[in-house]
């Protein structure tokens, strides 16, 4: 039977979740112009690492001894991480997509969160997995799951990256220089 720490941990996701539902622009009635396929193996490799974190035989009983401080900080994390996707997502508004993909009329967004990070978005969903982790998994499978996630924020990344320097070229060029991807100051 869940206890409290995994009705938080429920509650943060669906505060995550309402952050791609509620609000934003509505998506344009015009078509995707181009697109990186190659990106939904980054989408696979991070669902993997996040059905690592979440799944469980059925015999094993959920974590029940999690100390205060872990959950504490995991939800601070998670809380944290939720509000970032909320940020994010407003503001590319209609840009959004699950897909690495441009419009017509695409713009180079680097306001708001993306004047931190690039892709504030994976950042939120790494904090998000981070959370889980702790909250749900063994260290062991968070400590697996970590890497795994890492290779699918990688791969989409470096997709969505050339997209949008083939379309902005040297303004792009000069924001990548000056902004990390996902983690300020490392990466």
């Amino acid at each position: 039977m869940p206890g409290v720490p995994h009705l938080l941990l429920l509650l943060v996701w669906l505060g995550f979740a309402s952050a791609f539902f509620i609000g934003g622009k509505a998506r344009p009635a015009g078509k995707t112009v181009v697109s990186a396929p190659r990106a939904k193996w980054g989408i696979l490799f991070q669902g993997v690492a996040f059905a690592m974190v979440w799944m469980r035989r059925p015999s094993t009983p959920l974590k029940a001894d999690i100390p205060v401080a872990a959950l504490a900080i995991a939800l601070s994390i998670g809380v944290a991480s939720a509000l970032c996707a909320l940020y994010a997502k407003r503001h590319l508004g209609k840009q959004w997509r699950i897909n690495a993909a441009l419009l017509a009329d695409h713009d180079l967004v680097m306001s708001g969160p993306y004047s931190v990070v690039r892709h504030p978005i994976y950042a939120a969903m790494a904090g998000m997995l981070f959370m889980t982790g702790l909250i749900m998994a063994r260290w062991e499978v968070l400590a697996a799951a970590i890497p795994i996630f890492l290779i699918g924020i990688e791969i989409r990344v470096r997709a969505e990256d050339r997209l949008l320097e083939d379309r902005f070229g040297d303004k792009f060029r000069e924001y990548k220089r000056r902004v990390r991807a996902y983690v300020p100051y490392i990466r």
